[in-house]
């Protein structure tokens, strides 16, 4: 089967009564983790963008708390769990601020951590993708918000 395009879905939901629209909402949430997820973002979460970010950095904080010491095979696949974690909660938001502060967490963290990035080329590699969307984020943000993460930029930039 073929999906329709948005256009054609969004031109059908408007054409449907708000109580088949909501019980097609709630079909399409019992099938998937993600959905859920993203429909709780809209419905609770995204009025409160900080509040999100802070409950999301608390979960990143706790994921690397957890995160194995020693061996480096470990360390990365821990370090892509939580970056799979923290690249879904951005999808969620859409909001170049919220990226910019995950993503800036997430770095700070592994530097926090004494995360050793050189052991490994992969982890080396993360951490630059890491950067290189911090700063693509960056530039879509405005000129007194870019200012505010120079800072931060600059101290995740010294390996």
């Amino acid at each position: 089967m073929k999906a329709a395009a948005l256009n054609e879905i969004k031109k059908e939901l408007g054409s449907r009564d708000i109580e088949e629209v909501r019980s097609l909402c709630l079909k399409l949430a019992r099938y998937k983790k993600e959905n859920k997820e993203l429909l709780t973002y809209l419905l609770f979460e995204s009025q409160d963008e900080a509040a999100y970010v802070e409950h999301i950095k608390g979960e990143i904080d706790e994921h690397f708390d957890s995160l194995p010491s020693g061996n480096v095979y470990f360390i990365k696949k821990g370090l892509r769990k939580i970056l799979r974690i923290a690249n879904k909660q951005i999808k969620y938001s859409a909001i170049p601020n919220t990226e910019v502060e995950l993503r800036i967490h997430f770095c700070s963290n592994i530097r926090k951590h004494n995360i050793a990035l050189r052991s490994s080329p992969v982890l080396t590699n993360m951490y630059m993708m890491q950067l290189r969307k911090i700063n693509a984020a960056l530039s879509k943000l405005p000129d007194d918000l870019q200012y505010d993460f120079a800072h931060d930029m600059d101290q995740l930039e010294k390996l």
